[in-house]
């Protein structure tokens, strides 16, 4: 298991953006996108939608992962 944050790549609005994540929340997120239905892109580009702008990509998907298992 990797602890450490490691760089991965996405695609919003058009334009490649990494980002750095666990292994854990890298899965997690992508559980949520497949029960959603959805591609990672598309999930990613939600919560870049609504989060703020003093959070940045990785830290929102943190947050969602969490809130999302948490209201399970």
């Amino acid at each position: 298991m990797n602890t450490r944050p490691i760089k991965r790549s996405l695609t919003l609005k058009g334009h490649r953006t990494s980002v750095s994540l666990e292994d854990d929340f890298w899965g997690a997120f992508r559980e949520i996108a497949e029960e959603k239905s959805i591609t990672l892109n598309a999930l990613a580009a939600e919560i870049d939608a609504d989060r703020g702008l003093d959070c940045g990509l990785a830290s929102a998907i943190r947050l969602y992962v969490l809130r999302h298992y948490r209201k399970a």
